[in-house]
């Protein structure tokens, strides 16, 4: 039962639904500009239903790439058969009808803009998750919660729009951190994604400068939504812990090629990475409650 139930986890990738869930939780009591927690957990479940379905099919799809990179989700997807499938279109169903019992037909267009990404993410012929446009198409897994978000309360200001870009390209910029460790399985596969492409040691430079690109975005948005000091000492945290590991590997990183040990780098820095997405956005989330909690309060 317990192995069952860590499969289904894992075939779902809800480690990525919970991030989702806080992201919208987050975005709603920054649009709203209230901590009113019955709609920011409506809109959390609708994106972790959405982008569980997204993540489904893409495992669905990603069975053989996952015998190299997760050999125990791609037992657990091929066990499943046609019922993967059937699981996936479920989520997607879910998502579009708690969509739906809201009453705003933009908000069902959005949710249907981020199945649309995640099929032509994942499915044949299109799979641009093989394509150096993943990142471009992973853009949308940040951007189009915030949107539907911004949509529930019919708000659109050079705020949200900086949000956005926020939710949107940090979900890109992870993409190219998960290439990191599925580097192996993707080359084994001929696929042509930014790292295979770069070769993996510029692509992890890369990755590495456009990870910290992201941190003048992220107090634009503290500063925009006037979070509270906690916001930024968590984010200052965060900065420095993977300036920390980055100072721990630089041997490796910039000294003479040794690919093994580059991937294995590679595979850590994609762990971190989860992490540090994940606090963020708990951060962002608990940020957003707790500055508008207190505004209430006054």
């Amino acid at each position: 039962m317990r192995d069952t139930l860590k499969g289904f986890l894992s075939f779902i990738s809800v480690e990525r639904g919970i991030m989702l869930f806080m992201i919208n939780m987050g975005a709603t009591f920054l649009i709203a500009q209230s901590s009113t927690l019955p709609n920011a957990v409506y809109l959390g479940i609708i994106a972790f239903f959405l982008w569980s379905g997204v993540d489904a099919i893409n495992n669905v799809y990603d069975a053989e790439l996952d015998e190299k990179s997760d050999p125990e989700r791609a037992k657990f997807t091929k066990n499943l058969g046609k019922l993967g499938m059937a699981i996936t279109l479920g989520l997607f169903a879910v998502s579009l009808g708690l969509g739906a019992v809201t009453g705003m037909l933009l908000v069902v267009v959005f949710i249907f803009v981020g199945i649309l990404a995640g099929v032509v993410y994942s499915v044949p012929p299109f799979r641009l998750r093989q394509t150096i446009y993943k990142p471009l198409v992973n853009l949308s897994v940040g951007a189009v919660p915030v949107l539907i978000v911004a949509a529930f309360y019919d708000v659109f200001s050079v705020q949200i729009l900086a949000l956005i870009l926020l939710m949107g390209i940090s979900t890109a910029v992870n993409s190219l951190w998960e290439d990191l460790a599925d580097y192996k399985s993707d080359y084994s596969a001929k696929a042509k994604t930014t790292l295979i492409v770069f070769g993996f040691k510029r692509g992890l430079y890369l990755t590495i400068i456009l990870g910290y690109s992201l941190i003048p975005l992220m107090l634009l948005v503290g500063v925009l939504f006037q979070l509270n000091i906690v916001y930024f000492a968590i984010l200052g945290t965060l900065i420095t812990f993977i300036s920390i590991r980055l100072i721990q590997n630089r041997q490796i990183i910039t000294g003479k090629p040794n690919q093994e040990a580059l991937l294995k780098v590679g595979e850590s820095f994609a762990k971190d990475f989860v992490i540090v997405a994940l606090v963020h956005t708990t951060n962002l989330m608990l940020s957003g409650y707790l500055t508008y909690q207190m505004v209430a309060i006054v």
